[in-house]
């Protein structure tokens, strides 16, 4: 619906705002309680104070906002935050309009894998893969939504353990790869790329599977060592993995503070990859666990971010846990 663009009267304002009667044109003041701050149509702005008349609502649309329930909410500004560490349905109970919001932006990131295991040194587990949507339209319905979890570890001489997809709104981020084990064995593919165990023979990082554009999805390769005694970085979802360190993973702007970790810009970071085993190789920024120094076991990567875990240092030690993944999302709410 929409004020008509030509013979407007008090009963069509009413009509698309709402109101009781008697009528009055001083209750629809832009900002009041009828008239959403900042509305206006094809004619200009409609006034907060002074002078209104009826023709300043000649085509004007009543605003609505996309509303929802489903997850942990939080806001900011003018937007509401829904963030889901575990299954649930994210329900919405208003579609909104053009002329207000009527459309949402995500993250989707999946359960970054475990870090490999071996006599020597393990590879960093990949980060779970990612999805970034923005802009994009809703209906009034309920998206189930799925989270992976984190790749398990292993001791011994093992690749870690895959990490589990993460879905929402038809994507899929996929689960990062296992971190390679000793003598050679290569990092898993996955989301991102799980790093090579210790180059005792020929060895390479993980591919990443992840679907990139137009999909909107994120994900690298596992490092690959350089010479026979390191050991490659898990990959993650914005650079790939290394000879040691793990890769960076992702800042998100929609973000609530409490969610993610820390990194080197602005924003709340997802998806890094887990360090190489032996000389305690730094995950990446994301979420990814620090690798083994010797004669030590790897950190896990961060819950709820997708991280990768570190490789282990020399056996008996245990690698580190991949991280479990997480949904965010954001919409308008007001003006």
């Amino acid at each position: 619906m929409a004020v008509p663009t030509s013979d407007v009267g008090l009963s069509d304002i009413q009509t698309e705002f709402g109101g009781s009667n008697p009528i009055s044109i001083s209750e629809y003041y832009s900002g009041g309680g009828l008239v959403p701050p900042g509305t206006s149509g094809p004619f200009g702005s409609i006034p907060s104070s002074g002078q209104i008349n009826v023709g300043n609502f000649r085509g004007t649309v009543s605003a609505l906002y996309v509303a929802a329930t489903g997850g942990t909410i939080n806001t900011q500004g003018d937007y509401k935050i829904h963030t889901f560490t575990g299954p649930g349905t994210f329900t919405v109970t208003d579609a909104g309009n053009a002329a207000g919001s009527d459309s949402i932006d995500y993250l989707v990131v999946a359960g970054g894998a475990g870090g490999g295991a071996g006599g020597s040194y393990g590879g960093g587990g990949g980060a779970g893969g990612t999805v970034e949507g923005a802009s994009a339209p809703v209906s009034v319905t309920g998206y189930p939504i799925s989270i992976g979890g984190g790749g398990s570890p292993v001791s011994g001489n093992a690749q870690g353990g895959t990490g589990g997809n993460t879905t929402f709104f038809s994507k899929t981020g996929l689960g990062g790869g296992g971190g390679g084990g000793w003598s050679g064995r290569a990092g898993q593919p996955g989301g991102s790329g799980g790093g090579s165990g210790q180059a005792h023979a020929p060895s390479s990082g993980g591919n990443a599977t992840q679907p990139t554009s137009p999909s909107g999805g994120f994900g690298t390769k596992g490092g690959a060592p350089s010479q026979a005694d390191s050991m490659g970085g898990g990959g993650g979802a914005g650079q790939g993995g290394s000879n040691g360190p793990g890769g960076n993973g992702r800042p998100s702007a929609i973000a609530y503070p409490s969610y993610g970790t820390s990194g080197p810009s602005p924003g709340r970071w997802f998806a890094g990859g887990g360090g190489g085993g032996g000389l305690g190789q730094p995950g990446g920024a994301g979420g990814g666990g620090a690798g083994g120094p010797t004669g030590g076991g790897g950190t896990s990567g961060t819950g709820n971010t997708g991280g990768g875990g570190g490789g282990n240092g020399p056996s008996p030690s245990s690698s580190g846990a991949g991280g479990s993944g997480i949904v965010v999302i954001r919409y308008k709410f007001q003006n």
